[in-house]
């Protein structure tokens, strides 16, 4: 990658930064104007007091500036369809920050949403072939759309449902973002290393707002946008490399997310519920219902995040033997967190449905 490469990047991020960080803001005299205020009205909100959700409008707005303004000569058929579809992403986050809509009726808009990027060529089109001697198979075309796109909608909704405790989805966005950015440098993709870097840079510069204690959320118009773009990047660069471990990448960057969200899944529905319906059962969660403070479970979540990443980083040109280990140890870790976690919160979630029904 050309020394010019990195130095636009640079300008990129710190533009990127600084618009985000001068417009929030904007977005929260826009946020009490409309009335996306989110009232804490039921037990699965951590905050005491009303707070304005649009903070997602300032990362949308200074990600989209500052992708056009430094790397409009770049676009190629995929980033514009990206772009297209972010826009979708982010008209339906405000109106459901603002109106509080049905999953329901969400769900038609973000499935479009997801079709744009594959339509224009953001595809998954192999996987690691483990049962023969090839590394890769081909997919057909009807397969490379829908797991392409069943990965962006995954990982647009693990994001959001991430974004429980102050800072923390914010946070986290901007560690996966970062470790997404340097592996495309890694791999010399300078389009998606310069998209994740000013995505990393409009998170960054809404953060300071969203710490403990917040002064504004990033509402859905945020959560849903940062992991649709991430899910995006991830086809666009990971999903592409020519060796098999590389695939393990992208697992580990959103591991977080993605452990929640598949943890929530699996305990709602042997539970016998709805896996769309909330509830206060999640990693963040379970860390304040042991003891500890908001500021305290998000920096152990960054933490872990971080060292997802770190290992992600480390298998991108790294060798087979040394990279199947650290997946394994890695993989270990998970498993034993998930069967504490699912031990500790059989407990916790009978208390919570007896409160519950003491209402």
């Amino acid at each position: 990658m050309a020394k010019s490469d990195i130095i636009l990047t640079l300008c990129a991020f710190v533009f990127a930064l600084a618009l985000s960080f001068i417009l929030t803001p904007l977005a929260e005299k826009l946020a009490y104007r409309v009335g996306a205020i989110d009232v804490p009205k039921d037990s699965r909100r951590m905050h005491k007091k009303p707070i304005p959700r649009l903070g997602g409008v300032a990362i949308f707005t200074a990600f989209f500036v500052s992708v056009i303004a430094f790397s409009v000569q770049f676009i190629n058929n995929e980033l514009r369809g990206v772009l297209f579809g972010g826009m979708i992403i982010a008209v339906l986050g405000v109106a459901d920050d603002v109106l509080a809509l049905n999953p329901l009726i969400k769900g038609i808009p973000q499935i479009f949403a997801v079709f744009l990027p594959v339509f224009f060529g953001v595809r998954i089109e192999r996987l690691p072939n483990f049962a023969s001697g090839e590394a890769f198979f081909e997919l057909s075309t009807v397969w490379q759309y829908v797991i392409s796109m069943l990965w962006i909608m995954a990982i647009l909704n693990a994001v959001n449902l991430m974004d429980g405790l102050d800072g923390l989805a914010c946070g986290v966005s901007s560690i996966m973002s970062l470790s997404v950015a340097v592996v495309a440098f890694l791999l010399q993709d300078f389009v998606v290393f310069m998209v994740a870097a000013v995505l990393a840079a409009s998170c960054l510069g809404f953060l300071p707002y969203n710490i403990n204690p917040a002064k504004m959320f990033m509402g859905d118009t945020g959560a849903m946008f940062i992991g649709y773009i991430l899910g995006c990047l991830t086809i666009m660069d990971m999903f592409r490399a020519s060796d098999v471990i590389t695939f393990a990448v992208p697992f580990l960057v959103l591991g977080l997310p993605i452990f929640d969200m598949f943890f929530a899944s699996v305990r709602r529905i042997l539970s016998g519920r709805s896996p769309f319906k909330g509830d206060k059962m999640h990693l963040h969660h379970k860390l304040v219902a042991i003891g500890l403070s908001q500021r305290k479970a998000v920096a152990i979540l960054y933490s872990i995040s971080a060292v997802l990443s770190i290992v992600a980083i480390m298998l991108t040109g790294e060798g087979f033997r040394r990279a199947v280990f650290i997946i394994g140890m890695v993989f270990v870790i998970i498993a034993i967190g998930f069967l504490l976690m699912w031990h500790s919160g059989s407990k916790q979630e009978e208390t919570i449905e007896k409160e519950e029904q003491g209402e």
